[in-house]
């Protein structure tokens, strides 16, 4: 059993915070909201005023943050994480952020004297109630050995993806083919219909066939094929078409960096950048479908 301080209560955090609880861990929590430090506390954890007081607290740091500018502002100045964590604690930052600030981060820990893992997830809220979350993680190989355990309370998949920013790395290029196939699945359905071919014969055919996808297999943007998809419900958020769209600049700003050429990439950008802009936002990222049918129908 360990002595765990969480940071970041939100709809992701909260699920793994708790399955940490059901794991028998000690957890003391923080978020700036209130509501979700309050469910923490009747599920059994014990709620901090701050950041740094629940830093302070564990043998080991969760982080779910929603940017790389919040990770900054959590993390150093004198108040932060680093400067307030126990000696010896494992730091680990599971919020998708920028590379640079994954590795500025592992940085000044280990001037600490501190251990850290980036650990992005893969997943979803589904996947973190469920605690079946795909972990990326960056980071020495005793920091990961050490922060395992702890993972696979959360998770089903936890790997080790190199040094420092690593985790990041390996989150971002997934979510780009992610979206990049979302908005093919989208694309081929939505044609389909126009053609009058069902959607469910497609599924069918497709679902076993050459075009075959996570995205269209297990989450189906078009409504019927898929009764568990968000889309037969319509489409409430397992992972937001905003966050699609930070994972997605993301991408394009670390392949501008590395001279990377992510044509396709940068076109799912642009169409989640429109969908967003619209105030779908909100909404599941496979709701794009909506976005695809209605320019379809329109033309």
């Amino acid at each position: 059993m360990a002595t765990i301080g969480f940071i970041g209560l939100g709809n992701m955090g909260a699920p793994m915070a708790a399955n940490l609880m059901k794991a028998q861990h000690k957890v003391t929590g923080y978020d700036v909201v209130a509501g979700p430090v309050s469910t923490l506390e009747l599920q059994g954890g014990k709620g901090a005023a701050n950041a740094a007081e629940a830093a302070a607290a564990g043998d080991i740091v969760v982080t779910m943050l929603p940017a790389g500018p919040q990770v900054r502002a959590v993390y150093l100045g004198p108040n932060g994480i680093i400067a307030k964590a126990k000696k010896g604690a494992l730091l680990i930052d599971c919020s998708t952020i920028d590379v640079e600030t994954a590795r500025l981060v592992s940085e000044e820990a280990k001037k600490a004297g501190l251990e850290m893992l980036d650990a992005p997830v893969s997943g979803g809220v589904m996947g973190a109630q469920a605690g079946t979350l795909t972990f990326m993680v960056g980071g020495t190989e005793a920091a990961f050995a050490k922060g395992r355990p702890i993972l696979a309370n959360m998770g089903r998949t936890i790997v080790h993806a190199g040094p420092a920013g690593n985790g990041q790395i390996a989150k971002i290029c997934n979510n780009m083919m992610l979206a990049v196939s979302m908005i093919g699945v989208c694309e081929g359905f939505a044609l389909a219909e126009k053609l009058g071919l069902p959607s469910q014969t497609l599924w069918d055919i497709c679902s076993t066939s050459t075009s075959q996808c996570w995205a269209m297999t297990n989450y189906c943007p078009m409504p019927g094929p898929v009764p568990a998809a968000p889309s037969n419900r319509g489409y409430p958020a397992g992972f937001t078409a905003a966050n699609m769209l930070k994972d997605l600049r993301l991408s394009q700003a670390a392949a501008g960096q590395a001279a990377a050429a992510t044509p396709m990439g940068a076109a799912a950008a642009n169409l989640y950048q429109l969908f967003v802009d619209g105030g779908k936002g909100a909404l599941d990222f496979s709701a794009i479908m909506q976005m695809v049918r209605r320019h379809g129908n329109a033309g």
